[in-house]
């Protein structure tokens, strides 16, 4: 890993509230941002920050926590959000970030996250035996 991640550096990703990341529970006047699909763009603005400015060749990053996830307001589908990642602290290969998240009228999320950065080959050697010995019992 590149000794490039700091404290205070941000990254901002913005995502279109396509049809696949709203509710349908809600009825079709209804759909908005759906919370699970929020995590997950807010995973993947963290995964490819990290993966621009610090992954080595044959590393990538993997989430190991969310914390106090809030998403506060409604954003309908069509509109756009901004997620903006801030790393908090690096320690090692763990990077935390606090993320925020703004649609054209509102802040719509917030949260901390963690990932920590890891080498592809060791990642697929850990599950390659994790399955063998599942297969075993």
């Amino acid at each position: 890993m590149k000794d490039t991640l700091k404290e205070g550096m941000s990254f901002a990703r913005t995502i279109t509230v396509d049809r696949d990341r709203t509710i349908a529970h809600l009825g079709e006047d209804l759909r908005i941002y759906a919370t699970p699909d929020l995590l997950r763009d807010v995973e993947q603005t963290c995964l490819q920050f990290i993966a621009e400015q610090a992954a080595d060749e044959g590393e990538q990053s993997v989430g190991m926590s969310v914390e106090s996830l809030r998403h506060l307001k409604p954003t309908p589908e069509g509109w756009e959000v901004t997620i903006t990642a801030t790393i908090e602290k690096v320690d090692g290969r763990r990077v935390f970030f606090d993320v925020v998240g703004h649609d054209k009228i509102d802040q719509v999320l917030a949260c901390k996250h963690g990932r920590f950065v890891v080498e592809i080959a060791k990642v697929k050697q850990a599950v390659a035996a994790k399955k063998a010995e599942g297969e075993e019992g």
